[in-house]
Order: C-alpha cells, then structure tokens, then sequence
C-alpha cells in the first residue's frame, strides 16, 4: 500500500542515493528499502524502484514485504506469468497474508479478468481487520464491470471507515448518478451533512445532483453551503456562476466567476465563462477581451479559440473567423463541430474547394446531421460538380429517408442534370412523405416550374391527396 509523501524517510531517500553514486554497500533495515521502494514507485522511478528491491533481499533475503513489492514490479512490467510464480512461493510461506491475494487481484484486473480479481479481493477481506484499502479495490473492481450497486456499497464502506475518504464519496455519488438515481443520492449526502455538517465536498455534491434534476434554486442553496463552509472553494464559485449563467442572471454569474479568479491562478475557463455572459448581456467589447484572456491563459484551450471564432462570424469577420478556428483544429483535428464551423467560413470566403475538404472531414469524423448533408451538397454545386452533390445528397437521405429538402434538392439537380426519370421518381417520393413542403420546392426552385412534365406530376398529386 502506498505511502502519503510526508511519510518518506529523507534521510533514507538521500542515504540511499548516495550510495549508488558511491558503489558503496550501506546497510538498511528492511521497512527501510520497502519505503525507499514506495517512494521511487510513486514518483514513477521504476529503475530505481527495482534497484531497491535487488538490494533490500540482498540484505534481507526472507523479507516478505519486498518480495511483494517485487510482484507488484513485475506486474506493472506486464510480466503476469514471472508474478504468479512469485506469488506461488510466498503463499507457501504465509498463506494466510491477505496481500498476496490483494496482489493476485492485482494481477487478474490487469489482464482484465475483473471477476477473479474480485473473488480474491474477498478472500483478502475474509483475512484481516484493516479492510479500508481492500473495499477501495473492491469499489474499482466492481466500477470495471459496471456493478454500480455493489460499487456503491464498497465505497460506502470506505466512508464509513473514513468520513474524510472524499475519493470515495465522489464515487459513491458517481455510481448513484450513472444509476440516475439522484434523490437516492441526495438522501445520503444529507445523512452524511448530519454528521460532517461543514463538509464542502457533500455540499457541491448535493449542488450538482440538484443541478442534474433542473431545480436551479435549491442548487444554488447547496452550493452557498460550499462557499460558506469553505470560502475559498474556486469549484462551488464556478459551478455556482454556470447555474446563475443558465438562469440568464449574467451580471451575477460574473462576480462568481470573477471570485475564482481572486483565488488562485487566473483560469482560462473562468475567462471564457466571462466572456459568454459579457457576450450575452451584449458588451460586445469586453466579451472579446475576456475571450482572448482565456487563449492568452491556455494557448491549448480550443473552446477559447473557438469562442473568438464564434464571434467574429457573427460580425462577418470572416477572416479572422478563419484564422481561429485553424488554431482550435490544431489543438483538436479530432473535433467534427470545428471542421463544420470551418466549412461554413469557407463558404463564406466563396473557397469551394476548401469548404468541400472540411466537410468531408466533417463527415468522416461521424457528424451526419442533416444541415452537414445539405450544406456539402450546395458546395460541391458550386465547385460545379453536380454528380457529385448527387452522391452526397444519396449519402445524407441513407441517414434521412423521408427528409423532404434533401429529397428536393436532389430531383433539382437530376432535372439540371436532364435526368427526368430519376428527378420525377425523387419528386414522387417527396410528395408521399409529405404534401406540405411541395411549396418549398415551387418556392426555392422557380426555374423548373415551367417543366411541363413537372407541372402535370405535381397537378395529379394535389388531385390525389385532395
């Protein structure tokens, strides 16, 4: 089990250290080298960790501990196999010590064997006192397999062991919250505030179930407690400004957001929260120099890029639109909703070709809306490549069938294309979703109302659906 870091022996950290640069052989107790290992493991020194370990059963060659901190080296190494051995020989040496099942357990749950991994867990438990540690793993175990009842449980004994377990509380209110069971949730905070009524954590917790259900007053209640029990808590300030924000109650949002601020460091995300209320409330000015505080803060935060993106569209700013978004796709090439936002500059820009690129990237990262669709369609039309604006219009009404603009622009297109039969037979199907939007396409096609052909098709559909 690991230790908190005020718990590491300096000396011995330092003692140690310096006879490696020496070659020089100190002598060490055992408890010595299984510290020395904890501290090079946390701080993710895994050679030095080793190091530790060759030496500590060098000098003490039955050291049980040590050899468990040798199992559990060789399992981070992913050498499972090399572990069970090692495993093997310990428990015929003490087949009753609950950490080597808890490091069994730890070997299954590494190769994703969660159910043996939570049988052994409960042979650990059967076999000591000091189960806090093991209802954690339990807790992580049952989160891997998605038992969120029986995770819930498992924590819930954590904090009955540990009231100050906050880990453990959050993951009790998570699993109630994948369980959509927020009032479940919130009957065992207040059962918790009864007894840790000044608890910060519970309050914010209680806040966010409340927020979760829509009822925004008692949210804000929740997390004035936060802020009353702890009045430096940035998170219950912020979270606090998001629910005043959603209110519309901009001006108070922003003294909330601007109270993190006062905090700690300044923080992007406050910045761009600010902006957003600043932008609502139409101060238009001071919203952009917030919006470019929040990049100035965190050049990788792309909803700031993003943000600044957003607003110069509105303003037809294209350009610099352009040129703000590129930096929010470089941060995240993965994000369809950014190649989108690109897309509709680019058409702005009249750059057909650049526009078609960004929507099919679009496409390709999963965004199928039905605008995506409709929007690529007129692109490629104006890059003058009607054949394939047909295919992309085919590819949109494979995701909407009976959507009728779709429907529509692609019997425009078969009739600028002189393909009758495929336009009249698109036409038919139009009319059969629905009869009400014929006068979009008499509306938005004008052109090819004079087709008599047309003219004679839609006669007898208005006759038959009269």
């Amino acid at each position: 089990m690991a230790l908190d870091a005020n718990e590491y022996p300096e000396k011995s950290i330092s003692k140690f250290e310096a006879m490696l640069k020496t070659n020089e052989v100190y002598f060490f107790d055992a408890e010595d080298f299984e510290e020395i290992t904890h501290y090079y493991l946390n701080s993710g020194k895994v050679a030095l960790a080793k190091k530790a370990i060759q030496i500590g059963l060098e000098q003490h060659p039955h050291a049980l501990e040590l050899k468990l901190l040798q199992v559990e080296v060789l399992t981070f190494e992913e050498k499972y196999e090399a572990a069970e051995t090692l495993l093997n020989e310990l428990q015929t040496l003490d087949a009753h010590n609950e950490e080597i099942y808890i490091q069994r357990a730890n070997v299954q749950s590494k190769q994703d064997n969660h159910y043996g991994a939570i049988n052994l867990l409960l042979k650990a438990l059967q076999l000591t006192d000091d189960d806090f540690y093991i209802h954690t793993l339990l807790g992580m175990e049952y989160l891997f397999i998605e038992d969120y009842e029986k995770a819930r449980q498992s924590f819930m004994m954590c904090v009955e062991l540990d009231e100050s377990d906050y880990s453990s509380l959050y993951n009790i209110v998570y699993c109630f919250e994948f369980l959509e069971d927020y009032e479940g949730a919130i009957q065992y905070l207040n059962d918790y505030l009864e007894r840790n009524p000044y608890c910060e954590v519970a309050w914010h917790q209680v806040g966010q179930m409340y927020y979760a259900m829509g009822m925004y007053k008692e949210t804000l209640a929740a997390f004035d407690f936060a802020i009353i029990s702890d009045d430096s808590f940035t998170g219950a300030y912020f979270d606090k400004g998001k629910v005043l924000e959603k209110m519309g109650k901009y001006d108070e949002a922003i003294k909330n957001y601007e109270a993190t601020l006062t905090l700690e460091d300044p923080g992007a995300h406050a910045y761009l929260r600010i902006g957003k209320c600043y932008e609502k409330l139409g101060k238009y000015d001071v919203a952009k120099h917030y919006y470019y505080n929040s990049v100035h803060e965190d050049p990788q935060l792309d909803k700031g890029w993003m943000a600044i993106t957003d607003f110069h569209y509105k303003l037809k700013e294209y350009q610099e639109a352009l040129y703000h978004v590129n930096k929010a796709i470089s941060i995240d090439e993965e994000n369809p909703i950014y190649w989108k936002k690109a897309a509709k500059i680019h058409v702005a820009l009249n750059h057909w070709k650049e526009a078609d690129l960004a929507y099919k990237k679009t496409v390709s990262l999963g965004n199928h809306d039905v605008d995506t669709w409709q929007q690529w369609a007129e692109v490629l039309e104006n890059r003058g490549d009607s054949n394939a604006s047909i295919e992309v219009l085919k590819q949109g009404l494979e995701f909407y069938p009976e959507d009728t603009e779709l429907i529509f622009k692609l019997a425009r297109l078969y009739l600028k294309n002189k393909e009758a039969s495929n336009a009249k037979g698109q036409m038919v199907k139009a009319v059969e979703v629905t009869l009400k939007k014929l006068w979009y396409f008499e509306k938005k096609f004008p052109a090819f109302n004079a087709e008599e052909w047309l003219q004679t098709l839609i006669a007898e559909i208005k006759k038959k659906h009269s």
